[in-house]
C-alpha cells in the first residue's frame, strides 16, 4: 500500500501557488479600489484615524497594495514585498479592526431586505499576514518569476568558463 507522502510529495512545489495567486490578488484588488474611489477618499479614512500626512499615506498604501501584490501574485521577490504589505496589515490591525474583536463576519441581523452584518475584525489580516510568512519563508514555488530567474542564471553560469557547473547538476 502506498503511503500518502508518494501521491503529495510531486505536488509540494506546487503548494505555495493557491497562496500567491489568492494573497497577491486580494491586495492588488483592495489597491486598485483605493486607486478607482481616489486616494484623496482614503485620505480622509486616514485623516480620521490621526495618520500623519494622510495623502502621502493614502498614495503610498495604494502603491505598495498594487504592486506589492503583484510581485506575489508573479513569486518576484516575496521576502522583500512583503514587508511594506505587513506593515500595511498590521497598521490596519491596530488603527481599525483590533477593536470589532476576531471575527470577520459578524451577523447583526436578517430582515426581508436583506442581511446586515457588523464591523469587520482582524481575522482576514492575520490569514493575509500567516500567507506572507509562508511564502516569506517556504518559497514561491513553481511557476514563480523568482524560480524563473534562478534556472537563468544557473543557465548563465553553465555557460561561463570555470563555473564548476554542468548540465547534470542543473
Amino acid at each position: 500500500m502506498r503511503s500518502l507522502t508518494q501521491f503529495t510529495e510531486p505536488l509540494r512545489d506546487w503548494a505555495p501557488l493557491p497562496i500567491r495567486l489568492i494573497v497577491g490578488y486580494g491586495f492588488m484588488a483592495h489597491g486598485f479600489a483605493k486607486l478607482t474611489r481616489g486616494p484623496d477618499t482614503f485620505a480622509v479614512v486616514l485623516h480620521t484615524l490621526g495618520v500623519p500626512m494622510p495623502e502621502v499615506a493614502a498614495w503610498v498604501t495604494t502603491a505598495v497594495e498594487i504592486l506589492g501584490g503583484a510581485s506575489v501574485f508573479a513569486g518576484l521577490l516575496i521576502p522583500i514585498a512583503s514587508i511594506p504589505l505587513a506593515v500595511v496589515l498590521l497598521t490596519a490591525l491596530f488603527t481599525i479592526h483590533l477593536p470589532y474583536g476576531f471575527f470577520s463576519v459578524k451577523l447583526v441581523q436578517v430582515t426581508e431586505s436583506g442581511t446586515k452584518f457588523g464591523p469587520v475584525g482582524y481575522e482576514i489580516l492575520l490569514l493575509y499576514l500567516g500567507g506572507l510568512a509562508t511564502l516569506t519563508f517556504g518559497g514561491a514555488g513553481r511557476l514563480s518569476l523568482d524560480r524563473w530567474i534562478e534556472k537563468a542564471r544557473l543557465r548563465a553560469m553553465q555557460l561561463s568558463p570555470g563555473s564548476g557547473v554542468s548540465p547534470r547538476t542543473l
